[in-house]
């Protein structure tokens, strides 16, 4: 049984492609708010705070 080079070329291109698309295929998306606003006990953890009141949108004082 005798191979040609050019399918021995075509079968490594169709492996590395197919590595290539699934390592593509499996890579981690993280998805963010639109609005760009953190939810009050969100927030609270990040900054260590013991109250999440401070954070809310009702509690804000406006300038």
């Amino acid at each position: 049984m005798k191979t040609s080079k050019y399918t021995k070329v075509a079968v490594i291109i169709m492996v590395i492609l197919f590595v290539v698309i699934s390592v593509i295929s499996c890579s981690v998306h993280t998805h963010s708010h639109s609005s760009g606003k953190v939810p009050p006990g969100q927030a609270k953890k990040m900054s260590g705070s013991k109250s999440a009141k401070a954070y809310a949108p009702g509690q804000q004082k406006k300038h």
